[in-house]
């Protein structure tokens, strides 16, 4: 069976890039069987429609309650069939409820080696940032699985890069986003390959 996978992003969308192209040069054996975006207008809705993946937009404006957005995502995931959320810079804490609905189902990358640089407030160039200014030698990226606080699910697979003299936020954002498109990939191929078949949803 090969899992179907439903990707969440906010932005340009370069990590769903990269397991889209993934998929296609069959180091990753899944489908990817939709796109959630925070917003209209974002990077990653012009790539789904690229690849003929079908979207849904779920604002996520600040009025809008946790239990609604759950509702939502979690008809989503059973319309698009999902084995799998798969986080790609969506700057949503995932309700709690959709996390007991897909237990260990729902993986994320984070631009840092957690535990460290991890947690609400930690993600762009606010991590990078954070990593420079505490004198850090070393920097990376880490997937690793949901869980109801930002950043603590286990991990399962990290890359490490060194922190440069003279690393701005960016330049520093920009090696580990390398990184990451191959890192991310690669861990969820490894991960679902493990996963149990009784994939429940």
């Amino acid at each position: 069976m090969i899992a179907k996978i439903v990707v969440a992003a906010s932005g340009s969308g370069s990590n769903f890039q990269s397991l889209i192209d993934a998929i296609d040069e069959k180091r990753l054996h899944a489908e990817i069987s939709g796109l959630i975006a925070s917003k209209p207008g974002i990077g990653a809705i012009s790539r789904a429609i690229s690849a003929g993946i079908p979207y849904d937009i779920v604002p996520t404006t600040a009025r809008r309650s946790s239990e609604l957005l759950a509702s939502e995502l979690l008809s989503i995931l059973k319309i698009r069939g999902a084995n799998f959320l798969v986080l790609a810079g969506f700057l949503l804490k995932i309700p709690d409820s959709v996390i007991k609905a897909y237990p260990n189902q729902i993986i994320n990358i984070h631009p840092s080696l957690l535990p460290k640089f991890g947690g609400k407030g930690y993600y762009g160039l606010n991590v990078h940032r954070a990593v420079i200014e505490g004198g850090e030698t070393e920097s990376g990226c880490t997937v690793h699985l949901v869980n109801e606080h930002y950043d603590e699910g286990r991990i399962l697979a990290q890359k490490k890069i060194s922190v440069l003299k003279g690393d701005l936020p960016e330049t520093l954002a920009a090696r580990i986003l390398k990184e990451e498109h191959k890192l991310y990939p690669a861990a969820v191929q490894q991960y679902i390959e493990q996963f149990p078949k009784n994939i429940k949803h």
